[in-house]
């Protein structure tokens, strides 16, 4: 059983026990997350896409951890105008778990 679901403005496709990287949510280590936003549900004999069918689907995740990824570089540059700059960014993420995928 799989489902494809939108956490940050972002598609995942999920099975149960699976771990993510998801953009910074907002709840505490060891909460319980419910996605409603789902837009794709397989059991493995038939694939649920009606959103009729999929308003009473959720999805749950266990939040494990949040962090800040690796350094990026941002450098501006315009040429023979003797100007550049350089500043850097870490984004935060969430690491978490998929539970399970409910069905009613």
């Amino acid at each position: 059983m799989y489902a494809i679901i939108n956490c940050g403005n972002k598609q995942y496709r999920v099975q149960p026990n699976d771990k993510l990287k998801v953009e910074k949510l907002k709840a505490k280590e060891g909460d319980i997350v419910e996605v409603e936003d789902i837009y794709l549900v397989s059991t493995g004999n038939e694939i649920i896409i009606e959103p009729s069918a999929l308003k009473s689907a959720r999805v749950l995740l266990e939040v494990l951890k949040h962090y800040k990824d690796k350094k990026i570089r941002v450098f501006k540059y315009k040429r023979r105008k003797n100007y550049h700059r350089t500043y850097g960014h870490r984004q935060w993420y969430t690491e978490v778990l998929v539970k399970e995928i409910k069905l009613n």
